[in-house]
């Protein structure tokens, strides 16, 4: 019978092997994510406006799973604080609805414009499906916007402001607006501007696939005349 016994010159090829599987595997869980994603508001007072700004995510996936782990940087900008308890009931919420975990999630936020303070809880849907995308390894093409809020049911709620809002993703030149279908069909259809689709979506799994172009959205609204 033979046998065969591996050398020690063997032994130290397959030990090293093994030792570069292992770190090649642990890098999907330590490598940071980042981007820069906009978000569509209105200014404050009489006179509103809409407005586009951006938002830095930071998204990092760990090996343990203590719960989810949200920082808001307080510079340059910051968010109130309904915005960040609205973001963070978005991120937990949506990972819910779309049967993912966040419990390993570490993630990161800031607001890249000095002494800005972002206010309400309408981002909070571009945000936690941007996060969500990160995490299935999707990215947010540049150009896509969604507003609204993620409600307990897993649906998109409605933001106002919407057609400000559409102006100015336009003058912006973003490309597609993503809105809940609980959106009245005036607010999203009248005054539609030329060079934007506008997208309703009722679930955060029709809102995810409008941002991250995962299948199409057959009841887009195409550009056209202002009406």
């Amino acid at each position: 019978m033979l046998r065969w016994l591996p050398s020690t010159q063997t032994l130290a090829c397959l030990m090293t092997c093994l030792l570069l599987i292992s770190l090649i595997e642990g890098q999907g869980y330590g490598a940071s994510r980042e981007q820069l994603i906009p978000i569509l508001g209105v200014t404050t007072g009489q006179n509103q406006i809409g407005i586009v700004s951006y938002v830095r995510i930071s998204f990092e996936e760990r090996q343990d799973q203590g719960g989810l782990m949200l920082h808001f940087n307080t510079a340059p900008g910051r968010f109130s604080r309904m915005a960040q308890t609205s973001i963070e009931q978005g991120i937990r919420q949506s990972g819910r609805s779309l049967g993912i975990s966040t419990d390993s999630w570490t993630v990161e936020l800031s607001v890249p414009y000095a002494g800005m303070t972002i206010y309400g809880d309408s981002m909070s849907a571009m945000v936690s499906l941007s996060i969500a995308a990160m995490a299935q390894g999707k990215t947010v093409p540049a150009g896509y916007v969604l507003t609204g809020t993620v409600t307990p049911n897993g649906e998109i709620g409605q933001a106002g402001s919407v057609p400000l809002k559409i102006q100015a993703a336009r003058t912006a030149r973003l490309r597609r607006v993503v809105v809940s279908k609980q959106t009245s069909a005036v607010e999203h259809a009248d005054n539609l501007p030329i060079s934007i689709q506008i997208s309703p979506v009722l679930s955060v799994q029709d809102a995810l696939n409008a941002l991250t172009d995962t299948s199409p959205i057959h009841s887009a609204i195409s550009e056209g005349e202002p009406r």
